[in-house]
């Protein structure tokens, strides 16, 4: 019997039993599609976490205070107070080589209201070139500008996202005040794609916090190139402005957009692994459910497996029959499945709001992970039907 006939046969095998056949399917389709689902959407998140941490910049150096573990994947707060980075140090840094621009940054986590509508949000406080070393595009008006700050005016950028919810859809709103801790702020400008708040830094640190310290430093560095040689530089000056001789004594941390990206990729990798594996284990338990059914089926089907061989069926078609039953199972349950999977997670996205992701590897994937469970699954019975004797089988009742 040639493969065509063989597989015709196995096919009709299939289509007489239709619902066992979606039954042994089940488990395939649902091991697959959340293996596809998993993978997916760790993707999407990854690209969307990454997404938000690039717009820093890849040249733009973040000095924090405290101390943090500079090894991927790893962090721990510091023993030190957070007071730690003053305006000394923000002109210190200005005047390294290779530096093209230095902005403080305090921020706070306020309730911004507007006409009994109120919007929970990050405030930060920044200076005018904050908006240019991460290129701000605005919708309305602008940032606050050299003067504002420096007379500490009640000004205010919103993100889109902040207006729409507390005005509305294509609401002109520069010009309009709302209120933050009981002070009035003025509108001067609306961030594209923002769902946070700026308001000058001045104004954020003597009226909304009461301090005199930053919370970060942006350093914007001329060439990219220079990051890594420029992290050390400007350790060595942070070691030596706060007059401190070891850098495990050190009460700052320096971190790059590059090393945030890489800490997410690292962690969300590993958590969407151990999770594909979890999620793997329905494989195992659909092919385990293929080889019970099969050898059902083989039992149930053991006259006519006698009829095939006393017509001349050879031990070798018998045996491919079975397999090719097998091994159609579980690569229809993985177009399923994967068809299933690709789904879920496109509705998925679209709710949590993050980018749709299916590589076509994860695909092949799935289906080639699909096939080798047919086969793997599907031997022994095929092996044990093969192995039937024609007159024993003939006799079987």
């Amino acid at each position: 019997m040639n493969f065509i006939e063989l597989f015709l046969l196995a096919v009709s095998a299939l289509k007489n039993n239709i619902v066992r056949t979606i039954l042994t399917m089940l488990g395939i389709i649902i091991g697959i599609a959340s293996v596809i689902i998993i993978i997916s959407l760790g993707q999407g998140a990854t690209q969307s976490i990454v997404g938000e941490i690039s717009k820093f910049g890849a040249n733009i150096l973040t000095v924090s205070p405290g101390k943090i573990q500079r090894r991927p994947g790893l962090s721990g707060g510091s023993g030190t107070t957070v007071d730690t980075l003053v305006e000394a140090d923000l002109k210190a840094l200005n005047e390294l080589p290779n530096v093209s621009q230095v902005s403080g940054l305090v921020s706070t986590n306020k309730q911004i209201i507007f006409d009994g509508a109120t919007n929970q949000t990050s405030i930060s406080g920044t200076d005018e070139t904050y908006a240019v070393m991460h290129e701000l595009s605005f919708s309305q008006g602008s940032y606050f500008t050299d003067s504002q700050v420096a007379t500490r005016s009640k000004v205010i950028v919103l993100g889109d996202e902040i207006v729409v919810e507390l005005f509305g859809e294509d609401t002109q709103v520069v010009g309009e005040s709302v209120r933050v801790d009981g002070k009035t702020f003025r509108i001067v400008g609306v961030v594209e794609n923002g769902s946070s708040a700026y308001v000058p830094i001045s104004t954020a640190q003597k009226i909304l916090l009461s301090q005199n310290y930053f919370n970060g430093i942006e350093v914007l560095i001329t060439d990219s190139q220079l990051v890594e040689s420029m992290t050390t530089t400007i350790e060595d000056m942070m070691l030596l402005q706060h007059k401190i001789d070891d850098i495990n004594d050190a009460d700052f941390s320096i971190r790059s957009s590059q090393e945030m990206v890489d800490s997410i990729s690292s962690v969300t990798g590993t958590l969407s692994a151990l999770l594909s594996g979890i999620a793997a284990i329905s494989l195992v338990v659909g092919g385990i459910g293929i080889m019970n059914i099969m050898l059902v089926t083989v039992t149930e089907r053991t006259r006519e497996i006698g009829l095939l061989k006393a017509i001349g069926a050879k031990r070798r078609d018998i045996l491919l029959q079975f397999l090719i039953e097998a091994i159609v199972v579980t690569l229809a349950g993985g177009v399923i499945g994967s068809s299933l999977g690709i789904a879920i997670t496109f509705l998925a996205t679209k709710l949590l709001s993050i980018p749709f992701v299916v590589s076509l590897t994860s695909i092949l994937l799935a289906l080639g992970v699909s096939a080798v469970v047919g086969i793997i699954f599907g031997w022994y019975p095929a092996k044990k039907a093969a192995e039937l004797q024609p007159i024993d089988a003939l006799r079987y009742e």
